[in-house]
């Protein structure tokens, strides 16, 4: 059975994988001025969008598990998680005008995307990439700040297979 701390792991990368790649094509679609970029650019984004509350929920059962965990520095989750709900609020709303733009976009196949659209995903993406980035960077430190990372010898009672590399 998967753990809700490896669930999470599985699965936060995509928003911010997807919202990174989002902004880079809106770039190029600015630079290229290319309605097959601008589409891509919004699918990105509403995929983005769609990831967005499964990895929030999987971390708050995560950070259920791990909350009282001794090896993780208090307070690390908190903010964590803080900037997460950010984050998919965020993607969230970025990804619903993705998707609509997305739509009107593919209905309309023959049409310019309009300023406003185009405006709308660049703004969102750069949203996204700004708050998932920060809520990532939190993430990242839940266990690279660890106080067991600062230790020279292992804690004491630790089983011989985990503090002997190589047994």
């Amino acid at each position: 059975m998967i753990s809700w701390p490896y669930a999470h792991l599985l699965i936060n990368h995509f928003p911010v994988v997807l919202s990174v790649s989002a902004l880079a094509i809106t770039v190029l679609a600015l630079l290229l001025r290319r309605r097959g970029l601008w589409l891509t650019a919004m699918g990105a984004m509403t995929v983005a969008g769609l990831f967005a509350y499964p990895v929030h929920f999987t971390g708050d059962k995560a950070g259920q598990v791990l909350r009282r965990a001794w090896y993780i520095r208090p307070g690390t989750i908190k903010a964590h998680d803080d900037a997460a709900t950010i984050a998919m609020i965020v993607i969230l709303i970025a990804g619903a005008f993705a998707a609509y733009s997305w739509w009107r976009s593919l209905k309309s196949p023959g049409d310019l995307i309009p300023a406003w659209m185009r405006a709308g995903i660049l703004v969102g993406s750069i949203a996204a990439v700004g708050s998932v980035t920060y809520a990532a960077y939190l993430g990242g430190k839940i266990i690279h700040e660890s106080p067991v990372l600062e230790l020279q010898d292992a804690p004491a009672g630790m089983p011989a297979a985990i503090t002997e590399p190589g047994r």
